[in-house]
């Protein structure tokens, strides 16, 4: 009995040691964001959101896309650039969004500045909206 134990633990052992080190973990994209809607209280998909970085006093285009049914951009942040310090920001399209849905809105694109000082860490950025306001913060 004690010999069919040792030789069990030794394989568990093994094999969750060869689990662990097959695969590193993959980097985690720098940048998410998420837009809830305010009047209905739910996640809103279907708004575009670019990313922008400032080069020279001009803004270049890195990425864009469009948000998930969970109202997401999980990994906004082009993968095949590296984080560098430096001002950026998110432009949420939101007239096109308000447009599908036949609703008027104040505010065609909200543009989000930002800076990001440490690279390593994740930026995330929520939007809180309604037609004719919005509220935006750094979030986690």
């Amino acid at each position: 009995m004690k010999t069919l134990f040792t030789s069990a633990s030794a394989i568990l052992i093994a094999t969750s040691l060869s689990a662990g080190a097959a695969q590193p973990a993959a980097p985690k994209n720098p940048l998410s964001v998420h837009v809830l809607n305010l009047q209905t209280g739910s996640p809103t998909a279907g708004i575009e959101v670019e990313l922008d970085q400032k080069q020279d006093n001009n803004w270049v285009k890195l990425a864009s896309g469009k948000t998930d049914s969970n109202g997401r951009i999980s990994a906004l942040f082009p993968e095949d650039k590296t984080a560098s310090a430096g001002s950026y920001r998110v432009v949420f399209k939101t007239g096109d969004y308000y447009k599908m849905n036949n609703q008027k809105t104040f505010f065609p694109e909200i543009p989000v500045e930002f800076n990001m000082e440490t690279t390593g860490e994740h930026y995330h950025i929520p939007l809180l909206l309604s037609p004719f306001g919005y509220s935006t913060y750094r979030g986690n």
